[in-house]
């Protein structure tokens, strides 16, 4: 496993992650175990949720459940700020909600500190000079050891690092924002703000929600037990005709190299500046195998150019 350092911080992550959406929801118990210990032992060290996954708290409290004392071994990654009531009462980035929100996910995960702590969305009715301040404390009573942002536009990027310099607090180091071969929107701004402020990107959705792995078939229906079979809104935004031509012509790339559509998207993402780490979820230990082995392909000049002329078009 490579291991890469979370932007222009010290803390070390897996260059493949496991995204901890599906524990708790889409997975039982056991298999989450079992997908936990196998990703481990595989070396994989980055591990992603969020308070708001599987039914607000579910997916932390699975980690909490499974880890034990490999909880030592990783590094605990989870968010705050997106909704956890339905009244409005518990959500945003304010000094009063982090202080009780990093509470509850510390006892979900049964632990005394999470490595990287990040905002899940930029919240319109905090300062950031508050948030980061809030950030900053929790970082010296260390309760946190890093602190990231996700779905932050490029210019509120600016302003919170702008800002951290000011004050003199601890600043974001990473970003985790959508991007895969389908989605390059960052690259106009979002991208270019990351790498001049040294901020490691986690990109999530790296496989399209599934449409980049080649097992939906154009123009049939989506396989049972999967996210667009259940989630129809999901098929709706990536199942396109720009999105489906651009498969095709992925899918004749890697046959002639005889390489796969899950080691492009993994390979790929990880030869792109600034990504850390790939995250990805996992349902079954094999998925998790064959997440691990899926970047090891070196993209040479002449294929990453191939590949923009067929993902820009």
């Amino acid at each position: 496993m490579q291991i890469r350092n979370l932007g222009g911080s010290g803390l070390r992550v897996s260059a493949v992650g496991l995204g901890c959406n599906n524990f708790g929801q889409r997975t039982d118990l056991e298999t989450s175990r079992k997908v936990i210990h196998k990703a481990i032992d595989l070396g994989v060290t980055l591990f992603d949720t969020a308070d708001i996954y599987a039914g607000m708290g579910g997916s932390e409290t699975v980690l909490g459940q499974v880890l034990g004392d490999r909880r030592k071994d990783i590094v605990l990654a989870t968010k705050y700020s997106k909704p956890m009531a339905t009244d409005g009462t518990k959500q945003g980035a304010s000094r009063r909600y982090i202080m009780s929100a990093v509470e509850a996910s510390l006892t979900r995960l049964k632990t005394d500190y999470i490595d990287l702590y990040q905002q899940h969305d930029y919240d319109p009715l905090t300062p950031i000079e508050e948030t980061l301040r809030a950030l900053d404390d929790l970082v010296r009573q260390g309760k946190v050891r890093y602190i990231g942002h996700s779905n932050f536009p490029a210019w509120r990027i600016a302003e919170a690092e702008l800002t951290a310099r000011a004050m003199d607090v601890n600043r974001f180091v990473s970003c985790q924002d959508e991007y895969s071969l389908l989605v390059r929107d960052i690259e106009k701004d979002l991208l270019p703000a990351a790498q001049h402020y040294h901020l490691g990107l986690l990109p999530f959705f790296p496989l399209a929600s599934g449409l980049l792995t080649g097992k939906y078939k154009r123009g049939a229906a989506a396989p049972d037990d999967t996210r667009f079979s259940k989630m129809p809104a999901l098929r709706d935004r990536y199942v396109t005709t720009r999105n489906e031509d651009i498969v095709e012509k992925l899918q004749a790339f890697v046959k002639a190299r005889g390489r796969t559509m899950l080691e492009l998207a993994f390979s790929w993402l990880a030869s792109r500046p600034q990504v850390s780490s790939v995250i990805a979820g996992a349902t079954r230990v094999e998925q998790i195998e064959q997440n691990v082995k899926a970047i090891d392909w070196a993209l040479g000049a002449e294929d990453l150019a191939e590949i923009d002329r067929i993902t820009k078009g």
